[in-house]
C-alpha cells in the first residue's frame, strides 16, 4: 500500500537540510505521498530506506514512452481508479492499424490522416497517436519494407509493431528500433526471445497473456529481464471481458498487491466483439494504448472529444487567458462582451458572435476557469474584480464608449459593476445562440 505523509517522514533522516529542494523534510514527505516528488533527491537515505520509499511513491502505474520526438506518447503514471478523486493523467494513444499485407497506398493513406488529421476543440489540438502495423504476411521482408516506407514519410510518428515472429519483428525493429517503436507480443512461449529484442533495441513491449495470473505473472519475468517499459495485453474478446480485466488490473495496482499488474494496459479494439464501442469503452476504462481499424468521422470526433473530457483534470478546469479578444475587425464603436475566462463558454460565445457578423470585443475575466453560475456564486466574478480588470486592460483607451455587456446569468451584477466602474451596463442573453438578435435589439454606437 501507499505510504501516508506521516509515515514517510518518520523514514526520512529529519534533518531539515534542504538538500532536496524542500525548506523542511516534512515538505519533502507530502511530495512523495502526492507522488509529486524523487525519493532520489534525498543524499542522506540508504538503501533500504531508499527502496522502500521509491516503491511505496511512484506511481502505480508504470510509466512507458513510445516513440521519439515530439510525436512521442508517455502513458501510464496514473494513481487513482476513478477521475474524480483526483485526475488521470496521461491519455491513451490511439493507433490506427495497417496490415502489411494491404496496398501500398492505402497504408500510405492511413498514415498520412494520422499525422495530419487534427481537430481543435476549446483552444486544443486532438490528434491520433501512430500506426500499428501488423504482419500478416509473413514476410520478413515485406514487413520491414512496409515499416521503411511509413518512416521514409518522415512523419515520425510512434509505431507499434505486431508479429507472432520474433524473427519478424526483429526485421521490422531493423528499420525503426531507434525511434523506440511498441513491440507486441511477449507470450509465454516467446517471452525470453522478445525480451532480448527489445532490450537490445531499448524499447517498450507488450506482454499477452488471456489467463489473469499468467499475464501478471509474465510481465515480472520480463521486468527480470530488463525490460521496464511493459504494456498489459489481456486480449479480451468481449466487452465484459475488457471491463472486467481493466478494471481488476486498475485496482491490483493501485493497491500494490501484485507487481505484475503496475503497467499500463493495452488493448486492440479490432479484436474484440464490438470493436467500436471497446474503443470507446477501452478510453474510459484505463487504456494505455489502444489500436484500431481506422475509424469513420464521426466515430472518430465522438473518440477524440471523450478522450478529451475524460483526461481534462476536473480539478482545473481548461482556461483562456485573461484579456480582450476580437471577433472580427472591431473599431472604436464596437460593443464589448464581457464573460469569464472558462474555454467551453470562450469557444461558444466567440462561435455565436462570428455568426453575427458584427464585429466586437470578448474580454475575458479571470474567474480561475469557472463557468459564469460559479463564478458569480463562489465571489470569483464581482464588481471589484471586473473593475480590476478593466483598469488592466485600458478599456477606455479602446473603445470611445464606456457600455459594457454582461453575461445575463451575472444578471445581479449590473448595478454594483455600474458604482464600482462608472461604465453603463447592459445584461446580455443567457443562451449564447441569442446573442445576435440581443445586438440588433439592444446594441446602439
Amino acid at each position: 500500500m501507499a505510504l501516508k505523509a506521516l509515515d514517510i517522514y518518520k523514514i526520512l533522516p529529519k534533518k531539515n537540510c534542504k538538500e532536496c529542494g524542500d525548506p523542511t523534510c516534512l515538505t519533502f514527505a507530502m511530495k512523495l505521498a502526492s507522488g509529486k516528488g524523487d525519493v532520489t533527491l534525498c543524499p542522506y537515505l540508504d538503501e533500504g530506506a531508499r527502496s522502500v520509499l521509491g516503491a511505496s511513491t511512484r506511481p502505480p502505474v508504470a510509466r512507458a514512452v513510445i516513440g521519439v520526438g515530439g510525436r512521442s506518447l508517455t502513458i501510464g503514471e496514473e494513481n487513482v481508479f476513478f477521475r474524480h478523486e483526483k485526475t488521470f493523467v496521461h491519455p491513451p494513444g490511439i493507433f490506427f492499424e495497417v496490415s502489411d499485407t494491404s496496398p501500398d497506398d492505402l497504408i500510405l493513406q492511413t498514415t498520412t490522416r494520422v499525422y495530419s488529421e487534427a481537430v481543435t476543440r476549446v483552444g486544443q489540438t486532438l490528434q491520433w497517436s501512430g500506426i500499428a502495423v501488423r504482419c500478416c504476411s509473413g514476410s520478413q521482408s515485406r514487413f520491414a519494407d512496409v515499416i521503411a516506407a511509413i518512416e521514409g514519410t518522415g512523419f515520425h510518428l510512434p509505431l507499434v509493431l505486431i508479429a507472432d515472429d520474433p524473427v519478424l519483428l526483429e526485421a521490422g525493429l531493423a528499420k525503426c528500433g531507434q525511434f523506440r517503436p511498441l513491440v507486441h507480443a511477449a507470450r509465454k512461449t516467446s517471452a525470453n526471445a522478445i525480451t532480448a529484442i527489445a532490450s537490445r533495441y531499448d524499447c517498450p513491449v507488450v506482454v499477452q497473456d488471456p489467463d489473469y495470473s499468467q499475464l501478471l505473472s509474465l510481465s515480472e519475468t520480463c521486468a527480470g529481464h530488463g525490460v521496464h517499459e511493459i504494456l498489459l495485453d489481456p486480449a479480451p474478446a468481449t466487452l465484459r471481458d475488457l471491463l472486467i480485466t481493466a478494471s481488476r488490473l486498475r485496482s491490483d495496482a493501485i493497491a500494490r498487491s501484485h507487481p505484475g499488474a503496475g503497467y499500463p494496459l493495452y488493448v486492440n479494439a479490432g479484436n474484440i466483439l464490438g470493436s467500436q464501442a471497446a474503443l470507446l469503452l477501452a478510453i474510459l476504462k484505463f487504456g494505455g494504448v489502444i489500436v484500431t481499424p481506422p475509424l469513420p468521422t464521426h466515430l472518430a470526433l465522438a473518440a477524440l472529444t471523450l478522450r478529451q473530457n475524460i483526461f481534462t483534470d476536473p480539478q482545473r478546469p481548461i482556461q483562456m487567458s485573461p484579456g480582450i479578444y476580437r471577433v472580427g475587425n472591431p473599431g472604436p464603436s464596437s460593443p464589448i462582451f464581457l464573460t469569464v475566462n472558462f474555454s467551453l463558454t470562450y469557444f461558444t460565445l466567440e462561435g455565436y458572435l462570428e455568426a453575427t457578423g458584427v464585429p466586437c470585443f470578448l474580454f475575458l475575466v479571470d474567474t480561475e476557469g469557472l463557468s459564469v453560475l460559479t463564478a458569480v456564486a463562489s465571489g470569483k466574478l464581482n464588481e471589484t474584480v471586473i473593475k480590476s480588470a478593466i483598469q488592466k486592460a485600458d478599456l477606455e483607451a479602446l473603445v470611445s464608449h464606456r457600455t459594457l455587456i454582461i453575461p445575463g446569468y451575472a444578471a445581479q451584477l449590473s448595478g454594483r459593476v455600474e458604482d464600482a466602474t462608472g461604465w453603463k451596463v447592459l445584461v446580455g442573453p443567457r443562451d449564447a445562440a441569442e446573442v445576435g438578435e440581443f445586438i440588433t435589439r439592444e446594441w446602439h454606437a
